[in-house]
C-alpha cells in the first residue's frame, strides 16, 4: 500500500474514529515517557504479567 492509498483510507474514517486513533497514540507515547524503577533481583526478560504467565525454576502457570 503507498503513502497516498494510506492518507486515503485515513480520510475516510468518520471523525470519531480519527479522535480515537489519535487519542490512543498520546496513551502511547505517555505511557513510553514514564520512567519506571529500576527493578532489584528481578527475572530478566519481558515482564511476565503482560503476557499472562510466569515462568519460576522452569516451571511455567498460566493464569
Amino acid at each position: 500500500m503507498s503513502d497516498e492509498q494510506a492518507e486515503a483510507k485515513a480520510r475516510e474514517l468518520p471523525p470519531a474514529a480519527q479522535r480515537a486513533l489519535a487519542e490512543a497514540a498520546e496513551r502511547r507515547r505517555k505511557a513510553e515517557a514514564v520512567e519506571r524503577p529500576k527493578e532489584v533481583a528481578g527475572r530478566g526478560g519481558a515482564e511476565p504479567v503482560r503476557y499472562g504467565d510466569w515462568e519460576v525454576k522452569g516451571l511455567a502457570s498460566d493464569f
